[in-house]
């Protein structure tokens, strides 16, 4: 499977867990969902579903169809290049 991410275009994948159970995860690639459906190609990825399907909300969706995308609204990187202080 971490292969797989990684060939797939994964990069800087991180999953943090709250006390509350709250997962969230972060991910740095050039197209969310392009990866994902280099992903959804792959026979781990398909085993990691039925595994991981038991774990997740019943929502109708498998378990990688889930993700709330947030917006990022603050980067330092990106301000402190553009000279905002």
């Amino acid at each position: 499977m971490l292969h797989a991410l990684q060939e797939a275009g994964w990069h800087n994948y991180s999953l943090f867990l709250g006390a509350d159970g709250l997962l969230v995860g972060y991910v740095e690639c050039d197209d969310f969902d392009a990866v994902r459906a280099r992903m959804a190609l792959t026979d781990v990825n398909s085993r990691w579903q039925a595994e991981m399907a038991t774990l997740f909300e019943d929502s109708g969706q498998a378990p990688d169809e889930g993700f709330q995308v947030l917006e990022e609204v603050f980067n330092l990187d990106s301000q402190l290049a553009a000279g905002t202080q």
